[in-house]
């Protein structure tokens, strides 16, 4: 829900500088106005709130398990997103770090892990 109040409120004021610049200068000034506060907008949200709305306050975020793989487990660490996946064809854990901005994202791979089946020892 505060991800949708937040574009809500991004596109408003976009919109209110695209008609306040456009009404008392020209429009074409109003116009890119309005592009830059939605470019700033979408570039805040991506690097910075997009998580932390999620983890704090139950924003919105979708992401898609790749082909192949089963998902085990998701955890935070700090506002990171730390996912679990098993890699059934490799016979493999991959961890995937999902970090603001998809920046510096890690990923850490264990061979040889088989999580679904025990092994008799």
């Amino acid at each position: 829900m505060i991800t949708y109040l937040y574009w809500f409120a991004v596109i408003a004021v976009s919109l209110f500088v695209f008609w306040g610049i456009g009404r008392y200068f020209k429009a074409k000034v109003g116009f890119i106005g309005g592009l830059i506060v939605l470019i700033i907008g979408w570039g805040m949200y991506v690097f910075h709130y997009e998580q932390y709305f999620v983890k704090h306050w139950g924003g919105v975020m979708t992401l898609t398990v790749p082909d192949g793989e089963m998902h085990m487990q998701a955890t935070w660490k700090d506002d990171n997103l730390w996912i679990e996946n098993y890699d059934p064809a490799k016979n493999q854990c991959i961890f995937r770090e999902y970090s603001k901005g998809n920046l510096l994202e890690g990923r850490v791979t264990i061979k040889n892990c088989n999580p679904l089946l025990s092994k008799p020892q």
